[in-house]
């Protein structure tokens, strides 16, 4: 079957036409979620003010996004792989939506634990959906790209929860905000029942990917089997350990400790912390798409992977044990932990690529989970460290804590980089194309 034209539009097909527009309300629906991941950060004080939390209770209400979030990774693969994109993104906006009303109108701290855990539970299916539909509605060759474009964009939602959010708390309540941030999932709930497609052939598009029919058998089989042939394969976990190690403290910093690290150690006014954040999240958006881009170019995954978690490292190294100040010297610190964390978009690419194509989305979400979990443990057990020698000192009911008791967080952060570096290293190369016994391009990874 031929492309059709659209008339009027020399080169235009209906099918670039109907695959970018789906992909538009995904990435739409992806920029609400990391907005949700990372907002915590930004509103901390307000949330210790109202709901009168410790370090350790805040962590943990910012961490029931992340805990929800690694719990339906798996569920969510299966679900894309089964039911498909088009209604884990209806589910997901619907759910998420309720979840941010819930939270901007909580009038207690049970109540905004609720609305964050409805949140997580909404949004939780929408990145393994998006890769699913990457995988079926774009060619092979581009996928590493393409993931690098959804995590530049995607991450513009972060970039929207640091200084823009900062900003519009001059003028807005927070509890308004994220009402308005529900009422907006509602909406792309309905776009993306109007417009989101699982596969070119719901449209009477032909598939851009052809694979051989013995990897297509895996359609006769319950999802359980499916499952199961998915995490029995050793070579998926090493990305998982990566992105636990690694992506877990990333989030973990940027989402909720970077801002008080910056106002309590530095002097650094909320509005001005926000700029360092906003910086680190500029430098991971667009160093996923450089990392996705670079590694489709040169044919290669782990050497790359390994040179970022190397420079995370690092990263964490020069924050802890070498002076620095705010200004340009941490506007660079901040940034290059964010490029070489961003390195991390590789670990989807390379699990992808091990397993039947029709498996993508089990695949990249056991990978997916790990970051999350990560995440989840983190958070509250820095907030737990913190407190343990902090000396009560409250500034308007918010904790104020000293460089010692962070210094305790950050030890944390490197103890799980050594944990991701070592993932990193254990990673099979794929050279960038599936290597599964029943497609034909397969090589030898051994």
């Amino acid at each position: 079957m031929q492309e059709s034209t659209i008339p009027g539009k020399s080169g235009l097909s209906s099918y670039e036409v109907a695959k970018w527009s789906i992909f538009s309300v995904l990435i739409l629906t992806y920029i609400l979620v990391y907005f949700h991941r990372m907002a915590p950060g930004v509103v901390a004080e307000y949330l210790m003010a109202a709901f009168q939390t410790s370090g350790a209770s805040l962590g943990t209400l910012s961490a029931l996004y992340f805990i929800v979030y690694a719990g339906m990774q798996i569920p969510s693969g299966v679900i894309a792989d089964t039911l498909g994109t088009r209604t884990s993104v209806i589910g997901g906006n619907l759910i998420a939506g309720i979840g941010s009303l819930c939270f901007g109108m909580a009038d207690t701290f049970a109540m905004a634990c609720v609305g964050r855990f409805l949140v997580g539970l909404g949004v939780s299916v929408i990145f393994v959906s998006i890769m699913k539909s990457n995988s079926v509605w774009f060619a092979e060759r581009v996928f590493g790209i393409m993931s690098g474009l959804t995590l530049l964009i995607g991450n513009l939602g972060s970039v929207l929860a640091a200084g823009p959010l900062s900003a519009l708390l001059v003028s807005f309540a927070w509890r308004s905000i994220f009402i308005g941030i529900g009422l907006l999932s509602l909406v792309l709930a309905v776009l993306a029942f109007l417009i989101v497609r699982n596969h070119p052939e719901d449209l009477g598009f032909p598939a851009p990917n052809s694979y051989s029919t013995g990897s297509r058998a895996s359609h006769a089989n319950h999802w359980l089997k499916n499952l199961f042939s998915v995490v029995s394969v050793l070579r998926i976990w090493p990305g998982f350990w990566v992105q636990l190690g690694m992506i877990g403290g990333l989030y973990s910093f940027m989402g909720l400790w970077g801002i008080p690290y910056l106002r309590d150690v530095h002097g650094l006014s909320r509005s001005s912390a926000a700029d360092y954040i906003t910086a680190m999240l500029l430098c991971f958006a667009f160093g996923a798409l450089f990392f996705g881009w670079f590694s489709d170019r040169i044919g290669r995954r782990k050497p790359l992977l390994i040179a970022c978690v190397l420079g995370y490292s690092l990263s964490w190294l020069i924050l802890m044990y070498v002076s620095w100040s705010p200004g340009i010297a941490g506007f660079l610190l901040f940034g290059f932990m964010g490029f070489c964390g961003s390195g991390f978009v590789l670990t989807f690419a390379a699990a992808k690529e091990v397993i039947d194509p029709n498996l993508s989305g089990m695949a990249v979400s056991v990978v997916n989970t790990g970051c999350f979990i990560g995440t989840a443990l983190m958070q509250p057990l820095f907030g737990y460290l913190a407190d343990l020698s902090w000396d009560g000192t409250t500034v308007q009911g918010i904790r104020i804590y000293s460089q010692g008791d962070y210094h305790h967080g950050f030890l944390l952060m490197l103890a799980f980089a050594v944990l991701a570096l070592i993932g990193s290293f254990r990673l099979r190369e794929t050279y960038c194309r599936n290597n599964y016994h029943g497609n034909p391009t397969t090589v030898d990874t051994k």
